[in-house]
């Protein structure tokens, strides 16, 4: 195995990384932004007021995107496993 192929699956492993969670983050960001926003335009300073609806976004972009999340991590799984034999003759 030469420094190349581990780099190659370093970099795929990583890009998978960040395709898994840019929709938790990307929406823990905008109900963020949006109650950031609204205690802004009213002035509530309570910390704790985004941390329920953080939550929930996240809940649901785990309900709605999930299954993809799953077969994604999975296919990358298939593909390393398979790719073993290979890697190491």
């Amino acid at each position: 195995m030469n420094p190349e192929i581990v780099m190659d699956i370093g970099r795929h492993a990583l890009w998978v990384t960040v395709m898994l969670a840019a929709p938790l983050l990307l929406s823990a960001l905008t109900v963020g932004l949006i109650i950031g926003l609204f205690q802004a335009a009213t002035q509530i300073q309570e910390q704790t007021l985004s941390f329920i609806p953080k939550l929930i976004s996240l809940v649901v972009a785990l309900l709605v995107g999930g299954n993809w999340m799953i077969n994604t991590l999975v296919d990358f799984t298939k593909r390393l496993f398979l790719d073993i034999p290979g890697l190491i003759g």
